[in-house]
């Protein structure tokens, strides 16, 4: 473990905001979306029985639950001491020595920590359909349930990959019992359960809230998606895009006796909300303007749920703002170039596989507080960052009707 005089002094040096290094994460399954800014030799750094690298997580103090040969710290974010160094230490570390100072004492007394984390989700293929646990069912398995959100940056998504369109739920007038049917027939060939569903046409720049117990089969764009500390889910589409996906995947979060129990599997839906008559009204997230001045504008793009909220921050061609904030929270750069507090900020062009960047940052709850001062050095194209935030950022809206 690093020691508590490293981590205070990189604090004190940033002012309360820790610059983080990228953390990308290979699946096993599908193909990548190679939007990621990575280099194109990279995408099996970590061997190709691994697979290709889909993700990059950001502000995570969990690791990924990503099969045996992954690393204890998969997905967890570590901070940069120095430019010139490769020493570091990781979010979670300094989230135990720092406690309340860097997250403040709500989630310190709540969750012992920092409860969520976000990533960029880049798949070439749409993704099974699957559900993420409950908190509930989660429980029975030691975990923790899974609500998550997504919003499509325009930045990231020059071409829309193989599907534009993302399933939720089923159709409202579904029988159950088709879906059962489905399950029981997972090994016997290709169910294409996404029959008894209803997709939506992506549109970049908006987003939507996926409850736990909703199952759903995300387009092939990339996604900016902020989600609870959980990585949990029951895959109940066996075939996608000529892909088979093994029965493991639709049992694995089961307790093992119930893992043949049809019903059981059937269980971890939230039958209500999956056939929810008005879907879009009650989880699609548009943009909602928060701030805007001459120098900014802020959106939020996450909200309306008890877990998380995210923001967009626009920043204008060579303007300067000190941009205030109601709680901690970790944020990306997607466009642009300048000031990050007291680091020199860059959106990257390519990234290599172990690189340092300058595009990823953790703002404590004081300095978000007291306001991070931006500047947009270009005097062309606008400044863009996404901020995730955990359940305590009392000014997102909080409803989305």
């Amino acid at each position: 473990m690093a020691n508590r005089e490293l981590i205070e002094k990189v604090f004190a040096n940033g002012e309360g905001v820790f610059r983080l290094n990228p953390v990308f994460v290979p699946r096993r399954f599908g193909k990548a979306g190679l939007r990621l800014k990575l280099h194109p030799d990279d995408y099996y750094a970590l061997g190709i029985e691994r697979g290709s690298i889909k993700e990059r997580w950001f502000s995570s103090t969990i690791a990924a639950q990503n099969g045996p040969l992954a690393a204890a710290d998969e997905g967890m974010s570590y901070v940069a001491v120095a430019y010139d160094s490769d020493e570091k230490f990781s979010l979670k570390e300094a989230v135990e020595t720092l406690g309340a100072e860097l997250v403040g004492e709500e989630l310190m007394a709540k969750y012992g920590g920092w409860p969520m984390y976000s990533k960029f989700f880049d798949f070439l293929n749409p993704l099974f359909h699957h559900v993420h646990l409950t908190f509930e069912a989660a429980a029975k398995v030691g975990k923790l349930g899974k609500p998550e959100s997504y919003y499509f940056p325009a930045q990231l998504n020059n071409y829309a990959g193989e599907f534009n369109a993302t399933y939720f739920g089923y159709d409202p007038d579904t029988d159950p019992e088709d879906v059962k049917q489905r399950i029981r027939d997972y090994k016997s060939g290709d169910t294409r359960i996404t029959e008894l569903s209803r997709a939506y046409r992506v549109e970049l720049g908006t987003g939507w809230y996926t409850p736990p117990g909703v199952i759903h089969a995300p387009a092939s764009y990339l996604t900016y998606e902020p989600q609870w500390n959980s990585d949990v889910n029951s895959v109940q589409e066996n075939i996608v895009s000529g892909e088979i996906y093994p029965h493991e995947m639709l049992v694995e979060e089961c307790p093992e006796d119930k893992r043949d129990d049809v019903d059981y599997i059937f269980g971890l839906l939230d039958w209500e909300k999956n056939v929810d008559p008005h879907y879009k009204k009650h989880y699609f997230r548009p943009p909602v303007i928060a701030r805007e001045t001459e120098q900014f504008v802020e959106k939020w793009i996450s909200y309306a749920n008890d877990y998380f909220s995210a923001k967009e921050l626009t920043v204008l061609p060579g303007q300067t703002a000190v941009i205030t904030d109601a709680a901690a929270y970790g944020c990306i750069f997607v466009q642009g170039h300048g000031k990050f507090g007291v680091y020199d900020a860059e959106t990257p062009t390519l990234l290599r596989f172990g690189q340092q960047s300058a595009d990823e940052y953790f703002v404590s709850e004081a300095a978000a507080k007291m306001g991070v001062r931006v500047t947009n050095a270009s005097k062309c194209e606008p400044l863009v960052i996404l901020k995730h935030f955990g359940p305590n950022n009392g000014e997102a809206p909080k409803s989305a009707e």
